[in-house]
């Protein structure tokens, strides 16, 4: 991501916090900022990583606490498919319907859809239940993914 974009990212997410009464602080900053650099997902130990590279002493909840934040706020999603997180491409607060995850590289489509998500509620609606949240993920293969040999991909 040009230094331009992630700049303009990272501020748009300082002032929806401050907008919603909360604080992007250094940590959330840094993880948000390595997950924007990224393009792609990562695991909570592959984030952790990065951050002890200048912070030594991070420690597992640091990330974990600054993650759920980031989350709440809507600035990433957590991918329950492949247990990571990505940023979200769209942090103006706009929800997305659903997510498309590569089971192998961990890259994410962000789709929206609400007619798809109306029929999705109302099938569940009919099964007894009722949604709890608003984003649906599936697990698929993305284009490069599907175009490597089996033993080159690493799976996730």
């Amino acid at each position: 991501m040009p230094t331009h974009a992630l700049t303009q990212r990272l501020h748009t997410a300082e002032r929806l916090c401050q907008s919603r009464g909360t604080r992007l602080t250094p940590i959330r900053r840094r993880v948000l900022e390595i997950l924007l650099r990224r393009h792609t997902s990562l695991k909570a130990y592959e984030l952790l990583d990065e951050i002890k590279a200048l912070q030594p002493g991070a420690a597992p909840p640091t990330v974990y606490r600054a993650l759920d934040f980031l989350v709440d706020q809507g600035l990433i999603h957590r991918l329950d498919a492949i247990n990571a997180w990505t940023a979200c491409t769209d942090a103006a607060g706009t929800p997305h319907d659903v997510l498309v995850v590569c089971t192998r590289c961990g890259t994410v489509a962000e789709l929206s859809d609400p007619e798809l998500s109306h029929q999705l509620a109302t099938c569940v609606a009919e099964a007894g239940f009722t949604l709890t949240g608003h984003e649906t993920e599936l697990r698929a293969l993305c284009r490069t993914c599907q175009l490597a040999p089996e033993h080159v991909a690493h799976d996730r």
